[in-house]
């Protein structure tokens, strides 16, 4: 088990004291608001060339404005991408130029109401998953050009629900949004299983993370009375407290920067450390099949299929 010697408490400015990212390149999906902008500001501290990658490129604008202000690193960047969308994912990966060191996948949604992409594709797996694995594999050139770490933002909600692979979009089985986001964010741990396992050779890494439980509008969808209910359920089964956003970016900045992840592929990280194995009735460490190498490869094979990869 990888230890960090960080933790809970651990912001992610404290971690990227330790860092030197001079004349490495970031992309931050979800870079401007959140916990990704407290990623930005501490990869621009930490010496990063940063693109937010952003939805709403005129949010992504103020916040690169005003991390330049703060941090003196006048490498922050936005661009537009909506990872809803195929085309505005390709385009972006189309854009890019020259290599890439770090790539976030920090953006999501979460507990949306049942909402279909023009493809068909149930919202929260074509958004969390879907988009990303397209980022990534389009990305893929510019990662192996110097070797890189992705790093997949995910949670303990992968607790809830295992991929279903015979009925990924709720074509047959009555919606759960709870569940679908679990298999979201299961799909972004297994993702790293299976990359780790084609990738090793053009020394790129992928793991993921669980930030914590945290505030931000990515709860956007939820009544406040939901919000506090989601909280009180969980806190009885973990203890768990809130963490600010610069807290939550802290296990991001570990699995982006910490030598001890160099070659490592497929982990997943709670509270700056290496998670272990979930041994249920708690809403913390990881579940077996997240990082099941059967499960890992079936989801690579039905994301290429699906997305004509």
């Amino acid at each position: 088990m990888i230890t960090t010697g960080f933790g809970f408490e651990t912001t992610a400015l404290e971690v990227a004291q330790v860092a030197d990212l001079a004349g490495r390149r970031a992309v931050v999906t979800g870079g401007a608001s959140g916990i990704g902008v407290e990623t930005v500001r501490a990869l621009a501290v930490a010496g990063a060339e940063v693109t937010i990658a952003a939805r709403d490129v005129d949010a992504g604008q103020r916040v690169a404005s005003s991390l330049i202000k703060a941090t003196g690193n006048k490498y922050i960047s936005v661009a537009k991408l909506d990872l809803s969308s195929q085309a505005s994912v390709k385009t972006f990966a189309r854009n890019w130029d020259g290599p890439l060191h770090l790539l976030i996948n920090n953006a999501g949604v979460m507990a949306t109401p049942l909402t279909r992409t023009p493809e068909g594709w149930e919202l929260q797996f074509a958004t969390n998953h879907f988009g990303h694995f397209t980022l990534t594999l389009g990305l893929f050139n510019s990662l192996r050009a110097e070797g890189a770490r992705v790093v997949n933002v995910s949670s303990s909600a992968h607790l809830m629900g295992e991929v279903v692979f015979d009925d990924l979009h709720y074509e047959r089985r009555e919606y759960d949004r709870w569940q679908a986001y679990g298999q979201s964010k299961t799909a972004n741990i297994l993702f790293g299983v299976e990359a780790g396992k084609r990738w090793a050779s053009e020394g790129i890494t992928m793991n993921a993370l669980m930030p914590g439980s945290i505030a931000t509008n990515l709860q956007r969808h939820l009544t406040q009375e939901e919000l506090q209910e989601r909280i009180r359920l969980s806190g009885a089964a973990t203890k768990r407290r809130m963490k600010t956003p610069e807290q939550g970016a802290a296990t991001t900045l570990v699995v982006a920067t910490s030598p001890l992840l160099q070659g490592r592929s497929g982990l997943y990280f709670e509270d700056c450390n290496e998670a272990h194995p979930n041994t249920g009735g708690v809403l913390s460490g990881v579940a077996p099949y997240a990082q099941d190498p059967e499960a890992a490869s079936q989801l690579w094979k039905v994301s290429t299929e699906t997305l004509s990869l």
